[in-house]
């Protein structure tokens, strides 16, 4: 992002608060994401945060739950999901809630669609190896934050690692370095 010259920025600070004002609504206007994060801080209300992970949860659940044609129709899904919850994390801030809602993604794959993640070929490559992926994503996530949430995160974590484990993923993860346990 260029700098403004300390002229410049010296003129604009001088211009009349109404000229400010007036440059500063379009600016913003001009960028989506800045639009929504300051939508979300200024205008959304207390619980607006756990009304969005709300929402991201009940989209989570419904479409993993479901019958997929083929390994690459879930895949699909799971990256559609998963940036989703990017886009939460970057409009709203909430690391948490990201990490949160990504091992239930995850936990809900390998629960609920066992015969997806069954079998190692070619089919199932792709999805096994994204939900590797992911996983070892998770524990970096994970390892980052303060050592209380640890405790808060060891449980899902380590049904996930468990899960993945018992997959056909299981070759894949160890090819990363994923370990059993957290």
């Amino acid at each position: 992002m260029p700098t403004l010259s300390p002229d410049l920025r010296k003129a604009l600070l001088q211009l009349p608060q109404k000229e400010k004002d007036q440059l500063l609504t379009r600016l913003v206007a001009q960028d989506a994401v800045l639009t929504e994060q300051l939508s979300f801080r200024l205008l959304e209300g207390d619980d607006a945060l756990e009304q969005r992970r709300l929402r991201l949860r009940q989209q989570i659940d419904d479409p993993v739950r479901g019958f997929h044609q083929t390994p690459n129709d879930l895949l699909v899904i799971v990256r559609q999901l998963h940036a989703r919850l990017a886009y939460h994390a970057k409009i709203t801030g909430d690391t948490l809630g990201e990490l949160e809602l990504t091992i239930r993604l995850l936990l809900h794959v390998f629960r609920h669609q066992p015969e997806a993640v069954a079998r190692l070929h070619g089919p199932t490559q792709p999805l096994l190896q994204h939900l590797a992926r992911r996983t070892q994503e998770v524990l970096r996530q994970a390892d980052k934050l303060h050592e209380d949430y640890h405790v808060e995160f060891a449980q899902s974590i380590n049904e996930l690692l468990t899960l993945l484990y018992a997959s056909a993923a299981a070759p894949l993860a160890r090819e990363l370095g994923v370990p059993r346990q957290w």
